[in-house]
């Protein structure tokens, strides 16, 4: 595919990376020489430096004939103008990041697409759901749901009580006779491992793991890690991530959302009368202890300031709070979550990007999701009639090495396959696979 990215921020710069990986031609605009100089030494793509809105600009971008023109700048304005000039100029499909959740809230009133855009995509948006679901799944660290939960990748940290230390991938296995999970890779020392049989769990491993709902509470046993009931709520910040998170999570929980800017703090209070609406700085510890902290459920940061976000979180869990979930702007710091004590990190623009790889791979891959400092992909495929994983049981199908087929999902029910399985049309297939094998996947499902 011929690609067009508007704007080389974190957002454009990860989009480039995965593309210009699976052979796409990618075009990147920025006005910033200096970004523009950091893609050429680590991307394959082509750079222009100008203005997205400028008509010169993008006709040297070759936008009349490109494929996909996606704009992420920082500015919800400029992403809006250029992507409707690029689908009036020939572009086939348009992206455009934003700002303002009232384009997706009120979408009846102003439905944007009808100006030319193909799909909006909101970080704080994402960044909201991807909280949602880690407090319905909070004993994990990373959760992915494939068929509405009937199959889940957790990402879970392994400490010395963990039943699984000192375990192989075999002797795992005869914990779960009735097949309810499968460890499908794991992170140790920064290096992802997809385990085989004689593959050994060690203290401080971050295990991948793919279960259906019958087999959530033997994960979590056999990992030492228990699921929260999650009833009361602290939100940090009155950020439009917080704005977002206040107004859905109020209809479930017990909310009090922090905001340290007065006026903000009435404004939102009488926005959500739902919500206790407290106004003072997070970083006060005294007064954060004297609002309840101590005895939260859930412990949320979504401050603009990743630093503030990181330190109120490991203040909040060492005064009591049961599940911390701070935000980070810097996508660097996701892989510290473990080390530093905070039980989940996330980043919106790492979301935004993520979102925007699956809708470009859309088709027979129904789910596609990349996991930060993992190299790897988890896969939901839809099996058809002549596609070729039907041919044999799954140990005679010669999958590429380093892939794993962890779940299907076959008559609204989830199942957890062996060697034995044999895959069927119609079935639904989660695939976790490394990335220098993950294409070679596709053809199974063809």
């Amino acid at each position: 595919m011929d690609i067009v990215i508007a704007g080389a921020g974190d957002v454009g710069f990860h989009l480039s990376r995965w593309l210009s990986g699976e052979s796409h031609n990618i075009t990147l605009i920025d006005r910033d020489d200096g970004k523009l100089s950091y893609v050429d030494s680590h991307i394959d793509a082509i750079t222009i430096i100008g203005d997205v809105t400028d008509f010169r600009i993008l006709q040297q971008a070759k936008v009349q004939s490109a494929d996909l023109f996606i704009s992420v700048t920082s500015y919800e304005d400029v992403n809006i103008t250029s992507a409707i000039y690029a689908k009036k100029m020939g572009a086939r499909q348009t992206i455009a990041r934003i700002s303002n959740m009232q384009y997706l809230i009120d979408s009846d009133i102003l439905n944007i697409r009808d100006l030319g855009i193909d799909e909006l995509i909101s970080p704080e948006s994402l960044a909201a759901r991807e909280v949602r679901h880690l407090l319905r799944t909070n004993a994990a660290s990373e959760s992915i749901d494939f068929e509405n939960g009937k199959i889940t990748l957790l990402g879970l940290d392994i400490e010395d009580d963990a039943e699984v230390v000192g375990k192989s991938m075999a002797e795992i296995a005869q914990l779960s006779p009735e097949r309810k999970y499968v460890v499908v890779a794991l992170i140790r020392k920064d290096e992802t491992i997809i385990p085989k049989g004689h593959t050994k769990v060690e203290v401080g491993d971050h295990l991948f793991v793919i279960t259906h709902a019958e087999g959530m509470e033997d994960v979590l046993a056999v990992t030492g890690k228990r699921k929260i009931k999650i009833k009361n709520i602290i939100v940090l910040g009155g950020s439009r991530t917080g704005t977002h998170l206040a107004r859905k999570l109020s209809r479930h929980y017990h909310v009090k959302l922090i905001e340290k800017d007065a006026k903000r703090a009435e404004a939102m209070a009488a926005e959500f009368p739902n919500v206790m609406v407290l106004n003072f700085d997070g970083t006060e510890v005294e007064t954060l202890v004297e609002e309840g902290v101590a005895e939260t459920d859930a412990f949320v940061a979504v401050t603009g300031n990743s630093e503030t976000n990181i330190l109120t979180c490991l203040v909040a869990k060492e005064k009591g709070a049961k599940k911390t979930i701070a935000m980070v702007e810097n996508i660097d710091y996701l892989s510290l979550s473990q080390a530093i004590g905070i039980d989940s990190l996330i980043n919106k623009k790492l979301a935004a990007a993520n979102f925007i790889y699956r809708y470009i791979r859309r088709g027979d891959i129904i789910t596609l999701s990349t996991l930060h400092g993992v190299n790897a992909e988890v896969m939901e495929f839809l099996v058809h009639e002549k596609s070729r994983i039907t041919k044999h049981p799954i140990k005679d199908l010669g999958l590429p090495e380093g892939s794993i087929i962890g779940g299907v999902v076959r008559d609204n029910k989830g199942l957890i396959p062996t060697g034995d399985f044999h895959i069927h049309a119609g079935d639904r297939v989660v695939v976790f696979a490394s990335n220098n094998c993950s294409h070679k996947m596709d053809k199974f499902f063809r």
